[in-house]
């Protein structure tokens, strides 16, 4: 049973719109390591978990994710919310627009839409574990790769999503902020995963 609290885990207050950045993010939210894929990974994993201990484990962070997924979820809403139609298409927003205009839709950052087939539950202890530990770690590689195309994993000293979002500079391995390098229209964005 599940116990919903009706706040968010971190407040998020964003006052500008950037469809340009929730087009990255949203891959956080319906991508392949996002949010909803590692909620249901966990929840499903646990059916089959012999040791009573380890079940409830996986349906804490099972949990934890559906809460993280309601974060990014407000995060690519109040992106989007109240776009101009020039803003749509300055973006590059428009093809998402077309389909599912603002409402938030789980995709990979590519606009390919999620799919169970990202996640992997098998029955096997040591198989869905080691499932878990890679789609965690394949999220934090994502975060430190120097791939010309990277995702930047923003840091502070709190929880990246609560300093981000209360509209403190974040600072990342550069030492510039997120907001300095969004602004700068630079390729790249921060993962929000807790």
């Amino acid at each position: 049973m599940f116990v919903y609290e009706k706040k968010l885990e971190y407040p998020i207050k964003i006052k500008n719109t950037n469809p340009k950045l929730a087009a990255a993010i949203i891959s956080q939210y319906g991508g392949p390591d996002g949010e909803l894929g590692a909620s249901l990974r966990y929840l499903s994993q646990r059916f089959s978990m012999p040791y009573p201990e380890l079940k409830g484990l996986l349906t804490d962070i099972g949990t934890e994710e559906l809460g993280h997924l309601e974060m990014v979820g407000t995060i690519v809403h109040q992106l989007t919310r109240n776009l101009t139609e020039e803003q749509i298409k300055t973006a590059g927003f428009d093809t998402y627009f077309v389909d599912h205009t603002a409402g938030v839709y789980p995709q990979f950052a590519s606009g390919y839409p999620w799919s169970a087939s990202t996640m992997q539950v098998t029955g096997d202890v040591i198989a869905d574990l080691t499932e878990d530990l890679a789609a965690d770690g394949a999220t934090i590689q994502e975060q430190r790769s120097q791939k010309p195309l990277r995702i930047l994993g923003c840091w502070l000293g709190k929880p990246a999503p609560a300093a981000f979002l209360q509209g403190q500079p974040v600072k990342i391995f550069d030492g510039t902020s997120c907001f300095q390098f969004i602004q700068r229209e630079r390729v790249g964005y921060c993962i929000f995963h807790i």
